[in-house]
């Protein structure tokens, strides 16, 4: 364990942790490097766990004498920061008191995590890192084989979607489509059966075409958080799907909501009963 006192936040040591709060400078900052970022201990030992390798871990002062086993477990610098320090460099109160970098891996082919897989999810255009974290979390605890990710759909490993995921990111295999046009060209190649998630009319209780597709594979759609899944992917699914209403004036739950839920009924024994 390496472990170094850095008084000035603007120490180039200390640059992949450099205003992150800022989203377009730091997917630059990460695309360019290749890293992401873990906050929180939980976080970084499940990244740690998943066999990530850390480029350098972050502790403020006061938390390095709780956090000496984490320390101890990273193979790579460990810098120490002040709180004031940590909060000019960082652009935010790092309460938690950790932060690690890390190496992204090469993201498998769309082909490799389809392998072998019954029950998937595919995300057009999601674009907020919260809701793409807060999937994550759903498939990954109720057992979805794979996600699929339109080209523009946020990246699972920033730091604000892998925080909410709570490391779910690491566990759960997914990969990004590189092609939106035909994309889904794919899945249909692989003999899954399309259900668009969407409140529009004909849309049938997701429920019951799980029931209907028990012996196929099934790759559920889910589209972006304003406007839904987009009219070319709605006319490629096999059937829409929705998740009952009771009325009330709401017609649709927003899209965290309605994933948790049809990742529930997706991984269902058969699409039947509990």
């Amino acid at each position: 364990m390496d472990v170094i006192e850095v008084p000035d936040p603007g120490d180039p040591r200390l640059a992949d942790y450099f205003r992150l709060r800022d989203v377009n400078l730091r997917k630059s900052i990460e695309a360019e490097h290749g890293l992401f970022m873990a906050e929180g201990d939980k976080v970084i030992r499940r990244a740690l766990a998943a066999g990530f390798a850390p480029r350098s871990l972050l502790l403020t002062r006061r938390r390095l004498e709780a956090l000496a086993d984490l320390a101890a477990e990273v193979d790579a610098p460990v810098y120490v920061v002040g709180d004031a320090a940590v909060e000019r460099l960082t652009g935010f109160d790092v309460h938690r008191g950790a932060l690690a970098s890390f190496h992204r891996r090469p993201l498998p082919e769309p082909g490799d995590v389809l392998r072998g897989a019954r029950r998937v999810v595919v995300l057009e255009d999601v674009l907020d890192h919260t809701n793409v974290g807060a999937i994550f979390r759903s498939a990954a605890g109720l057992g979805v084989d794979a996600i699929l990710l339109a080209p523009r759909c946020a990246d699972p490993l920033y730091r604000r979607s892998v925080k909410v995921s709570m490391g779910a990111v690491f566990a759960q295999p997914y990969s990004r489509l590189t092609d939106w046009h035909g994309g889904l060209d794919e899945l249909r190649g692989r003999g899954f059966r399309l259900l668009a998630l969407t409140p529009g009319p004909g849309a049938v209780p997701l429920a019951d075409a799980l029931a209907r597709e028990a012996d196929a594979p099934v790759a559920l759609m889910l589209g972006s958080e304003g406007d839904g899944l987009s009219s070319r992917w709605l006319d490629q699914a096999d059937a829409g799907v929705r998740i009952p209403m009771a009325g009330r004036e709401v017609d649709s739950l927003n899209v965290t909501a309605a994933a948790a839920i049809a990742c529930y009924e997706l991984t269902r024994p058969a699409g039947g009963a509990a």
